[in-house]
């Protein structure tokens, strides 16, 4: 694949001097998820539409329970949330996040609305904190094939100053300089994959394209509820691989906030 950018050598968690800068890496809030809008993270039409609210948190409610079929494009997991995940599930593991962070960029690569890089970033802090090393993953825009200005380049400076570690970039999502890449992690490290929509395979859901991106790490976390309905290759197909998937703290407040949709509408006669 044609390279995007230069990857630079990895910089682990600054060994921060303070208390306040270790308590920011291992207190990672959740409260500013509880400011963002939905419509600005990519479901606006479950929240404007109270009868799609209410299907979609019907089809679900078994999010989560073991004995559940799957519904399409959101996957079954044993345990809930990365919040169920402890220190000793993550030190020193590679974890597959799937990220929604498919964000503006105006003519000058420039980014005009972060919100969804923010909203990221509780998920990647908990991970890190925890000692996991985070391979990033997200798509940007709708390219067809290897589109530079699709890269997901322009997001990683944004990025590094959010987390306070220099995250790092791979020109590729799959092949042997990603997993050199991923080798050379450190506890703490975040590597962000580029645009998972270079390849055709990812919106086929492409088993093989899903294993490969799979063997790339040791557990899975969707945090990405603005395509999770979609059965992709980095949505669903790597669950079939990669064991336990759980949801991370964005999914799981937005799946709670349609299943509390749900509770309100259910006597409603809007069906």
């Amino acid at each position: 694949m044609a390279s995007t950018s230069a990857s630079p050598a990895f910089c682990g968690i600054p060994k921060a001097s303070t208390t306040a800068a270790r308590a920011s890496l291992n207190a990672p809030s959740t409260r500013f998820l509880a400011k963002i809008p939905f419509r600005g993270l990519g479901f606006s039409a479950a929240v404007a539409d109270p009868v799609l609210s209410h299907h979609v948190a019907t089809r679900l409610r078994s999010f989560g329970s073991s004995s559940a079929k799957p519904v399409r494009g959101i996957v079954t997991m044993a345990k809930k949330s990365v919040g169920d995940l402890t220190a000793a599930d993550l030190k020193g593991k590679r974890v597959f996040v799937r990220a929604d962070l498919n964000v503006p960029l105006d003519e000058n690569q420039i980014i005009t609305d972060d919100t969804r890089i923010r909203a990221a970033v509780p998920t990647i802090k908990h991970l890190i904190s925890n000692g996991a090393k985070v391979i990033l993953s997200s798509h940007l825009g709708r390219p067809k094939g290897v589109t530079p200005k699709y890269s997901l380049a322009p997001l990683v400076p944004r990025l590094s100053e959010l987390l306070g570690i220099q995250v790092v970039k791979a020109d590729d999502c799959i092949g042997p300089e990603v997993e050199k890449l991923v080798a050379s992690l450190p506890e703490g490290g975040v590597l962000v994959l580029e645009n998972v929509r270079f390849y055709k395979e990812e919106e086929k859901n492409e088993p093989e394209f899903a294993k490969k991106l799979a063997s790339l790490a040791d557990l899975y976390v969707n945090d990405a509820f603005g395509t999770a309905h979609r059965a992709h290759a980095s949505t669903e197909g790597v669950t079939k691989f990669l064991k336990p998937s759980v949801a991370g703290f964005l999914l799981q407040k937005e799946l709670d906030y349609l299943v509390g949709d749900s509770h309100s509408t259910k006597h409603k006669d809007c069906l």
